[in-house]
Parts: structure tokens; sequence; C-alpha cells
């Protein structure tokens, strides 16, 4: 019996190269041998692709591979642009779909998703480029009370974000958001403890399953910046220190944004868990799947391997 050839998209031109990079060699380790041919496409930070090492075009793929395991975070690889080239190709794939990805990259309009569906999200202003950056962090400094935290719309693990205390602080936090994207949110700050929960579909005879809620472990300024991200630290646990009430909540929260959102396969959520309610930050339609990250933790938590949640995944992109 033939092997399916399953191709690992990995790399990409955004800010989140590095991480994809680690996604992507955890996939490749961990499939199935006997079931699967793995081949490493990396697309490289100036947009060209290659094949076990060699250059090819995107229109290519067809001839060697079967199915493609998304393994690019961020730009590009999250926001729909690759899912449009693979759905053109006729090629099935993992992760969401083009409409999915791209809404759920967006955080402002997956923030009034949840506001227009009661679910609890910070409160935010969005600023764009244009914006004089002294008047906008006025306007933000009368409509939010402070501290705020201060990210890229349309960014993930951390990049660009910071948290601010001051006006001043806050003009220069939207300063270098800027730099990383053409709109920034800029939100309330909710104090709490933040948890991350993981949503996979069809799994254990549930059409969404949720994983145990994983409680992150604040670093001492209480802020995890892209680095300390993935500085190697351990920087969460599961399942997290909650009552059995935040934590079924959380889990409840979890199936209903990645069903509100339209997303497939699998994604995984952010929170805050404050003693006014569980508040809902964004979401990952493409998380992390280096051996450390908290969805890796997650599948150890309830008893399933890296290789067979792989062989899952893989199993509902192929299922039409």
């Amino acid at each position: 019996m033939s092997k399916t050839r399953v191709g690992v998209l990995r790399g990409g031109v955004g800010c989140e190269y590095e991480v994809s990079l680690s996604t992507g060699a955890g996939v490749l380790k961990n499939l199935n041998q006997n079931k699967y041919e793995a081949n490493d496409i990396l697309i490289t930070r100036d947009g060209l692709w290659h094949y076990k090492g060699l250059p090819i075009l995107p229109a290519e793929l067809p001839k060697y591979i079967d199915v493609a395991f998304n393994a690019l975070h961020g730009e590009f690889g999250e926001d729909g642009q690759v899912q449009g080239i693979l759905n053109n190709l006729g090629l099935p794939f993992t992760g969401s779909d083009r409409y999915g990805s791209s809404l759920g990259m967006n955080k402002y309009e997956v923030k009034e998703i949840l506001k227009d569906n009661d679910i609890l999200t910070p409160r935010g202003l969005v600023l764009e480029k244009s914006d004089q950056v002294f008047l906008a962090a006025s306007e933000v400094f009368k409509k939010i009370s402070p501290p705020w935290i201060v990210k890229p719309m349309d960014k993930g693990s951390s990049v660009g974000v910071y948290l601010a205390k001051t006006f001043k602080e806050l003009e220069l936090a939207i300063q270098n958001s800027l730099r990383f994207s053409d709109y920034v949110l800029v939100e309330e700050y909710i104090r709490g403890k933040e948890s991350t929960c993981g949503a996979v579909d069809n799994f254990r005879n549930h059409e969404i399953y949720s994983f145990p809620a994983i409680e992150v472990l604040k670093p001492a300024n209480n802020f995890w910046s892209y680095e300390d991200k993935y500085s190697g630290l351990n920087n969460s646990r599961c399942p997290g220190y909650f009552s059995e009430s935040e934590s079924e909540q959380i889990q409840v929260l979890t199936k209903k944004i990645h069903k509100l959102l339209g997303l497939r396969h699998y994604s995984r959520s952010d929170f805050i868990v404050s003693p006014r309610g569980v508040y809902a930050l964004e979401v990952n339609t493409l998380p992390g799947l280096s051996l450390a990250s908290p969805l890796s933790k997650s599948m150890e938590a309830v008893g399933l391997s890296y290789s067979d949640f792989l062989d899952h995944i893989l199993d509902l992109a192929l299922t039409k």
C-alpha cells in the first residue's frame, strides 16, 4: 500500500518564521513513517518555495504531494493567502480554510464577533498608521483607563505587543507596534490568570473537542513578550490551577469561538480569568506545534501522542 505524500509547509515571509520552522520540524519528525511520506516544503523569508531543498514553483506542488500540512504562522500562512493558493491547486490542507483564517487573523473583527455573541472581551480601539501618535494616544487615554495592551491587529506570538502604564509609555508602544502593522489594537489590561485552550474537530465522539484549560505562568513583569515565549522557560502548566467552574467555562468558550468563527481541524483560544469573569482575548487558527508548545502539553495531558494527533488532523484534511 502506497504512503500518503505529506508536504509540510514551514518558514514563510512573516515575523514568525522561526516559530514556523520549529512547528514544521516537530511535524516532520513525528509523522507516522509507516503511513506517510514526509516532504519538507520550505518557504524562505523572501517568498521562495523549496521542495527537499530545491527551488520549485507553488504550481508544481501537486506533482510531489497529496496533502499539505500547514505549519506556517502569521502573515501569508495564517491569514488566508496560502490557503487561497492551495485551494486553486486543488490540494487538501490542514487548518482553517481561507475565510476562517483571514477572519481569525483580524483581532478587531474577532473582538466584534465575541461582543455580538455576549462573550466578555477587553475594551479596545483601533489606530491607523496615518494617525498622529500623540492624538491617537490622547483618544485612547480619554476612553480606556491605564494600563493598556498595545498590539498589531494582524500578528501573533506576541510580535509587536507592549504593556503601557503611563501616557508616555502608551505613545512609545503605539509608535513601536505600528512598525509591524498598518493597524494597531489598544486594549484595556485585564488583571487575572492567563489561560489558553485548544479545540480539535471530530475527536473522541465530540463534534468539537476541548483540551484541558492551560494556565500560562506569567514572568516577573506580568507580561510575556515574543522573546519570553520562545526562551525555553517553562511558561505553562496543564491542567491549570483553575476552579472547576472556571475550567469548564474556558473549555465551553473555546469550542464556541471555534464554531462561531467557522474554524476547522484545530485552533487555540486565549483568555484572562479575572474576578469579573473569563475574558476572551484572541484565537490562533494555526497554533504552534513544537514539543514545548501549549497544544503539545494538552495532548500529553489527555494521553494523546503527537503522532496520533497529526494523523487525526491529516485524516480531517483528506476527508471531503
